[in-house]
């Protein structure tokens, strides 16, 4: 769950259900819900752009990366990490210059690159697709990273937000990003 929107006691009705992984996209946020919720059972996903001077707040917290996208975070990561991180590579599937992310010709040289690294486990591809409701669009750019994943062998995508989400899973999205979805179900049941 794409836990941005709730406050570190926010969390235990989403446990309660059976939630357990959790991601967040700031470093800061992230810090102050990972310990409030220490005895949790909780898997970590940090979601958001990481700043390479933030690693050192965060990365021996966290248990997957979605947002590894370039050499310099890479090797921030590989002196700071205790211990191998999964992490996915970050593509650029929407080709807008605003998002983060590798183009899709430079991800397989990057790959093969960071998979000398001895504290990053590469575990699949993370896109987004564009913000927009042709469908058309967001499937061929989720299809374009699936292929990508498989023409690398790796396991995982994650793709997917609220509003997208279905298509991604059509596309073989093995992590989605749910968040205002879910909060908006459990809203509208209180309310009832």
């Amino acid at each position: 769950m794409a836990s941005k929107y709730l406050k570190a006691s926010e969390f235990g009705p989403f446990i309660q259900a059976g939630i357990k992984d959790f991601g967040e996209n700031r470093d800061d946020a992230f810090l102050e819900k990972y310990n409030a919720l220490k005895g949790e059972a909780i898997t970590w996903h940090f979601i958001g752009t990481l700043q390479t001077k933030k690693v050192k707040k965060i990365i021996n917290n966290i248990d997957v990366l979605h947002t590894l996208d370039r050499i310099k975070l890479a090797d921030e990561i590989e002196k700071r990490r205790e211990e191998p991180l999964d992490c996915f590579i970050q593509v650029n599937i929407s080709e807008e210059p605003q998002k983060h992310g590798l183009a899709l010709e430079a991800v397989e040289a990057f790959y093969h690159q960071i998979k000398q690294y001895d504290n990053i486990h590469v575990i699949g591809l993370m896109g987004m697709a564009s913000d927009t409701n042709d469908q058309k669009v967001i499937k061929k750019q989720f299809e374009r990273l699936r292929h990508l994943k498989e023409q690398l062998g790796l396991n995982y995508l994650s793709m997917g937000m609220s509003q997208d989400y279905e298509v991604a899973l059509q596309e073989g999205a093995t992590h989605i990003r749910l968040g205002r979805i879910l909060l908006e179900e459990t809203n509208g049941k209180e309310n009832s």
